[in-house]
């Protein structure tokens, strides 16, 4: 006697989604700073990843039960990976609660349960492991990023840098942070502020070069770029840079 199969049908779509991105499940949702929520995302198809610190994934915005594959990936958005745990599959992002765009809903909104679409971890801004000594420099933004390659490093690595925020409580619980400025910028917008550029020009460093770890917004980078460079010598090669953002312009990663 035949059976038949009344399980729905996957569409080309579904195909698709399957072949070029991951799946997972929102785990756990937690704000830990004051606009900084971590979200724990886990799934079997994590355990079949590779990341180093410093990387980063593209997850998909959109509905996961819309019609239309493009309804359900939305917009995609990039986020650093805060905590990675191939083992267990899961990874940790953690997303920036700084307006209406559909990165900042996409966190506010994710819910226990809740599918996730992603792709990654990518990325060349990671660590330099054999350098002199490592350099940090960014704002909120760059933080997330920056946790996991502190952490990576061993003890004994030279730590040096400047991690600006608008508040104390933006802050992050960043690892070697007793090497670190924290400047506050107050109530002016990271774009416009020179609060993170002079914080490292006032850095005590080795007159030799080490390695700079340079991630957020693009024309601040720029400038601790033109510091290095110019000010104190460095070569060009020895700047890692990672523009998150800029007013203005999407897609910069």
């Amino acid at each position: 006697m035949a059976h038949t199969d009344n399980r729905p049908s996957r569409g080309l779509g579904d195909r698709l989604l399957d072949r070029f991105f991951s799946a997972g499940r929102v785990l756990e949702t937690e704000r830990i700073a004051a606009r900084m929520t971590r979200v724990r995302i886990g799934g079997p198809d994590l355990r079949d990843l590779d990341w180093l610190p410093g990387q980063q994934v593209r997850i998909a915005t959109g509905d996961p039960g819309a019609d239309g594959v493009f309804a359900r990936l939305g917009d995609l958005r990039t986020y650093s990976v805060w905590h990675f745990d191939r083992e267990n599959g899961e990874l940790h992002v953690c997303v920036l609660d700084h307006g209406d765009g559909p990165g900042a809903r996409w966190g506010r909104t994710a819910t226990v349960g809740a599918p996730v679409r992603f792709r990654g971890p990518e990325g060349a801004f990671t660590l330099r492991p054999d350098a002199p000594y490592h350099v940090f420099a960014g704002e909120e933004t760059a933080s997330v990023a920056f946790g996991p390659m502190l952490r990576a490093l061993p003890d004994e690595a030279p730590v040096h840098g400047a991690i600006e925020t608008a508040t104390p409580e933006d802050r992050l619980p960043l690892p070697r942070s007793e090497s670190l400025t924290r400047p506050l910028r107050g109530t002016t917008s990271a774009a416009d502020s020179t609060t993170l550029l002079n914080a490292i020009r006032t850095l005590d460093l080795p007159t030799t070069p080490g390695i700079a770890y340079l991630a957020g917004e693009a024309r601040t980078i720029q400038r601790i770029t033109k510091h290095l460079v110019h000010d104190r010598g460095w070569p060009r090669r020895a700047i890692l840079t990672k523009p998150f953002w800029t007013p203005g312009r999407r897609g910069m990663d």
